[in-house]
């Protein structure tokens, strides 16, 4: 078809929809406009960015009828910085987009047109982030800064606030900094890959309170580092260790693979429900445990286990959701490839005192298959939680065949759940789907879907 637009210029269009990184989605001659920070609902006066055969990027120009539900961003760095997306939206008003979201996949896609619940909110969706990841780096001055990446570069943007982050993320990051100038401790350049400090990370525990340090060097010492390392405890009393992460590889990986607490015990514990956890450097534990507590309960009723069920859980992590359904299970099996991850999983369940959960480290495409034919482990509820990309064909080739009687599927991208739930669809009924805000004033969502064996 011939392209109905030119780049660099200007159009004025209608919003007509939102699409799935929550741009504002125009048409014209039926040809597909992608509008950055538009709102359906809304005519705007736009420039043509790019095009393609099938469609075309644009910016604002001038909003020309705005919805009642345009707000003023409440964040300094929210047009530069890529960490949210929706903090022009009113909060309420993002989680019907997101309910959309997740309903137009499933209308294109399933069957059965199953309508999406609501979407489980926050009473407080700020300040919700117990993890920190803060770049550092030189500005032109050559000074040390830290901050947030700014949108699809790697160019540092200082920041003093954040309205996701804890507070005392940033407190500690200024610490740091602060004590890298007066040691003379240097940044890390990534193009000429000199300097030393590549990025301070924090992890807190929700409950507990305790902070844990983890500063990403380019080197196996840092100068200096136990004097820095017992100042940053002397000044925030609930940092219970402090760690340094070996990276000196040319790489966008943050986190190196050998970590090294400097002092304390190189871990922090943090409580979820009626369990307690423990959070390595390498741990993935979800960064709004307030959100995971509510997801993991919802699984867990929707699952409906008795004490006569088998349980799998496949890509288990640190163990969190196995060892909430423990308490109601007979057997729980958890698998995952993580190694650290496993290792954190059993400490977990010793913990909790839970004897009737065991850990598998393996890619679930092979572990889960050896587990039910080797084994022959019969489960009576499967409860996935897969990485963005969804399961693998394997996996999925091994419930229909097992015909489990319920499948809790968790996932954090709709987009490959859904694509995965078709392919089950002939012998599951999707009979929930249960959207949960994990990530507020962003373009993602989180979902407990529940499917029963015809």
């Amino acid at each position: 078809m011939e392209i109905p637009v030119q780049k660099n210029k200007e159009y004025i269009v209608n919003i007509i929809d939102n699409g799935l990184e929550d741009e504002g989605i125009a048409k014209i001659d039926n040809y597909t406009i992608f509008v950055q920070g538009a709102i359906k609902g809304e005519k705007c006066k736009i420039l043509i960015l790019k095009t393609t055969s099938s469609h075309a990027f644009a910016k604002i120009i001038e909003i020309i009828e705005r919805t009642e539900y345009r707000c003023e961003p409440d964040c300094p760095t929210y047009k530069r910085c890529g960490g949210c997306s929706m903090r022009h939206i009113d909060y309420d008003k993002t989680l019907d987009i997101k309910q959309e979201k997740v309903q137009n996949l499933i209308n294109k896609t399933l069957t059965n047109k199953i309508k999406v619940k609501s979407v489980l909110g926050m009473g407080n969706p700020y300040n919700y982030r117990n993890k920190a990841q803060y770049p550092v780096g030189t500005d032109k001055n050559g000074e040390i800064i830290y901050g947030v990446f700014a949108k699809r570069t790697h160019d540092i943007i200082p920041v003093q606030d954040c309205k996701i982050q804890k507070t005392i993320s940033f407190n500690i990051a200024e610490f740091v900094i602060n004590q890298m100038k007066k040691f003379g401790v240097s940044a890390y350049n990534e193009n000429t890959g000199k300097g030393l400090v590549r990025h301070i990370i924090t992890k807190v525990g929700i409950q507990t309170n305790e902070v844990m340090v983890i500063l990403v060097i380019n080197g196996k010492e840092m100068p200096h580092e136990l004097t820095i390392a017992n100042n940053i405890i002397g000044e925030f009393p609930k940092v219970k260790t402090v760690v340094k992460s070996i990276n000196t590889k040319n790489t966008n990986v943050i986190m190196g693979e050998r970590n090294r607490a400097i002092v304390g015990r190189g871990y922090i514990t943090d409580r979820l429900g009626d369990f307690i956890f423990k959070i390595s450097p390498m741990s993935f534990y979800q960064v709004n445990p307030i959100q995971a507590e509510a997801l993991y309960n919802i699984a867990i009723e929707k699952a409906n286990i008795t004490k006569d069920d088998i349980v799998c859980d496949l890509y288990c992590g640190i163990g969190t959701i196995g060892i909430f359904a423990s308490k109601y299970a007979k057997k729980v099996y958890g698998i995952e490839i993580v190694k650290q991850a496993i290792e954190d999983a059993k400490v977990n369940a010793n913990l909790n005192n839970i004897e009737n959960i065991e850990f598998l480290c393996g890619d679930v495409e092979d572990a889960f298959e050896e587990l039910i034919k080797k084994h022959k482990v019969r489960p009576d509820v499967i409860i996935v939680d897969p990485p963005r990309r969804g399961l693998d064909e394997k996996t999925i080739e091994n419930i229909l065949k097992l015909k489990t009687s319920k499948v809790v599927y968790i996932s954090c991208n709709p987009a490959t759940m859904v694509r995965d739930l078709k392919l089950m669809e002939e012998m599951y009924d999707v009979v929930e789907v249960q959207p949960v805000d994990m990530f507020p004033f962003t373009s993602s969502v989180e979902c407990c879907t529940l499917l029963c064996l015809k």
